[in-house]
Formats: structure tokens, C-alpha cells, sequence
């Protein structure tokens, strides 16, 4: 039995819209635009669509994303836990579908409007309500985001090995270079 997905499934279209600081659209807007998008650049049309596959973060349900795109007939749909590097889960869950025939076209979708509607660890995530219990040795201090956790981390690390700053920013500039390419 081969394991291998290699030329068992291959994303054939991508869709964004534009990054703003006020886009004046949902998130669920924004999701059916950049689904639209992709399916445009694939040459396919959402009849054409049986999956979908997204984050368990994103607030576009698959219903309504299907619905509002007239994708008539799901026959997958699943999300991945978390977000951020999670974007690698969510392609490789859609070739799992492709390969193995539970579906034949599957989107990869994930809208937000962080720059426009609340920003994932600032005001308003504070609601004990809202943190899930792995977060207790982070909420309470205000650490909501993964870049907030990384940073106490980072502090520290700086801390013990004398690292600055403009080290810091050394890797990201060069970090930037190579996905640039």
C-alpha cells in the first residue's frame, strides 16, 4: 500500500482579496470572494466543488460558505484545529480527500477581518468565557495570540543569551527573502 500522495491531487487555482484595514465586508463575504477567486483561476465553477476544508478558527461555516457560492452537494468537509501553520494541515487534509475519493474538488478557505473587525488577541478575547482552558497560563496575563506567547519566550531567550532586537530582525528580514522566492 503506497502512503504517497504524489500526483494523486494538485491545487490547480488561487484566490485572495485585497489585505485592508477597513474592507466594510464579513468574514463570510470575504471567504465566498476568495473562494470565487481561486475557482476563477482554476477554471472551475462552484458546481464543480464537493469539499471543503478550512480552520476550526474560521467563523465561515461550510453550509454557508455552499450556500452562498450555489455549491450544491457537499460530500466532505472538515477543519483543522488552531490556525496559523495549520494552513499546511488544511491542503494536506483536501489531497487526502482527492486521493482516497471521498471528494473531487476541494477548497482550502480562510477569511478574517482582523485589520477590520476584532483582532485575534486583542481587546474583547479577555471574557474567561472565551478562553479555552489551554490557554490559563497565558489569558490571564494577556498573552492571547501566538505572537504574544512566542515573545515571552523571546524575551527570555534575549535575556539569557544576550540577543537583541536587531538580531531578532536580522531572521526576519531574511526569513521574508526566501518565502519571497
Amino acid at each position: 500500500m503506497s502512503r504517497s500522495l504524489h500526483n494523486r491531487a494538485a491545487i490547480v487555482g488561487i484566490g485572495q482579496t485585497e489585505f485592508s484595514k477597513a474592507s466594510g465586508r464579513s468574514e463570510l463575504q470575504l471567504a465566498c470572494e476568495a473562494t470565487k477567486a481561486a475557482l476563477d483561476d482554476a477554471g472551475l465553477s462552484p458546481r464543480d466543488v464537493d469539499g471543503l476544508v478550512s480552520f476550526t478558527m474560521d467563523s465561515s461555516e461550510e453550509a454557508e460558505l455552499a450556500r452562498n457560492l450555489g455549491i450544491p452537494m457537499l460530500t466532505m468537509f472538515s477543519r483543522v484545529p488552531y490556525g496559523g501553520g495549520a494552513a499546511c494541515a488544511v491542503v494536506m487534509q483536501a489531497a487526502m480527500a482527492i486521493a482516497t475519493g471521498a471528494a473531487d474538488v476541494v477548497v482550502c478557505y480562510r477569511a478574517f477581518n482582523e485589520r477590520s473587525g476584532m483582532r485575534f488577541g486583542g481587546p474583547g478575547m479577555e471574557s474567561a468565557a472565551m478562553l479555552p482552558p489551554w490557554l490559563d497560563w497565558y489569558g490571564p496575563y494577556g498573552l492571547l495570540s501566538p505572537a504574544a506567547w512566542v515573545a515571552l519566550h523571546a524575551r527570555r531567550y534575549m535575556h539569557e543569551y544576550g540577543v537583541t532586537n536587531e538580531d531578532f530582525g536580522r531572521i526576519s528580514v531574511v526569513d521574508r527573502k526566501h518565502a519571497a522566492t
